[in-house]
């Protein structure tokens, strides 16, 4: 796989290839990877592509303003874990007359909380956060899954802020220089819960999902200006969640061994940091690698990252596909 490898300088690439080499649980399908990457060249210039402006304004707060910026870095620490127990309903919100779950839910409340008054900008506010605020910011059909860790997070991101850049996330981006990679390796320097880093046989791999998900979803709310500039967005990678490998699973570009399918598809929780579960998320971030390079060679340039976005919203749409694996975790 490493043969005309890019640069690697999130360390994202080279930590998680020896895990898709040395897989025990799930392997990556060549011919698979390339038929969707067939079906996907015949689609480009036919179809119109997501219109973030769009995505953003649906239910994210936007004011364009240190605002947002620090929002949005709210945004992306709580972004994690929404799924239900096996039997039991997912937490949804009600936000402008349309219930939403998962991702969907968490922006809209975060900006149904700022429309009713919450400085959810302020990291003072942020700092001192109670239960009970962060219950009713995202009250809903049910309780959100892991509240308490909801609210460790929203507590770190207003204690950073307020100890290392002056409250202010921008402070954070002005110290990347522009660059994506940078960013995220700051945000996984100085925030602990965007330290997504895991052991493989006692070597360290590097997934930095939300880190990497925070850059890009500057980079997508300003429109790739002011707080949103990056000149290397084409270095991150894969953002490796739930939902990106069990579509690559529905088209056969992942396969599973039958005691990891059979425990995936009745639901069967994986521990956080587990072979099966690395491996997963490893072989996410290669087969996202490899469809980019094939696709490349066939002229047509896309980031990882776009290619994750396309997959998710593939996901969105998951009737007919098996489950996703469950792992109850901070950091997808």
């Amino acid at each position: 796989m490493s043969q005309n490898s890019t640069r690697d300088p999130l360390g994202v690439l080279s930590s998680t290839e020896p895990v898709v080499a040395q897989s025990t649980y799930v392997r990556i399908n060549q011919k698979p990877l390339e038929a969707l990457c067939e079906q996907w060249i015949q689609a480009m210039g036919k179809q119109k592509a997501e219109d973030d402006s769009q995505w953003y304004l649906q239910y994210h707060f936007f004011d364009g303003t240190e605002r947002t910026v620090n929002w949005m870095l709210l945004l992306d620490a709580l972004n994690f874990c929404f799924w239900a127990e096996k039997g039991q309903p997912r937490w949804t919100i009600t936000y402008q007359g349309e219930t939403l779950n998962g991702y969907w839910a968490e922006a809209a409340a975060l900006t149904r909380a700022v429309e009713e008054g919450l400085p959810l900008w302020d990291a003072g506010y942020l700092s001192t956060i109670d239960l009970d605020t962060i219950s009713h910011i995202f009250r809903g059909s049910h309780t959100i899954p892991l509240i308490e860790q909801r609210l460790h997070n929203a507590r770190e991101v207003g204690r950073v802020l307020l100890e290392r850049f002056d409250g202010q996330f921008s402070r954070v981006i002005e110290q990347a220089q522009g660059s994506a990679v940078q960013l995220a390796l700051l945000l996984a320097e100085h925030f602990p819960s965007f330290r997504d880093i895991a052991t493989f046989r006692q070597r360290e791999v590097r997934f930095l999902k939300r880190a990497q998900i925070c850059v890009a979803d500057l980079h997508h709310a300003f429109g790739g200006k002011q707080w949103g500039a990056f000149h290397d967005l084409d270095q991150l990678t894969a953002f490796a969640d739930y939902k990106l490998p069990q579509v690559l699973r529905y088209y056969h570009v992942l396969e599973y061994t039958p005691e990891l399918a059979e425990r995936v598809d009745h639901h069967i929780l994986l521990e956080a940091g587990s072979p099966e579960e690395i491996e997963i998320r490893a072989a996410t971030i290669w087969a996202c690698e490899l469809i980019r390079r094939f696709l490349l060679q066939r002229g047509f340039i896309i980031t990882a990252a776009e290619i994750d976005q396309r997959l998710w919203f593939l996901g969105q749409q998951s009737e007919g596909m098996q489950p996703y694996h469950r792992t109850r975790t901070i950091y997808y």
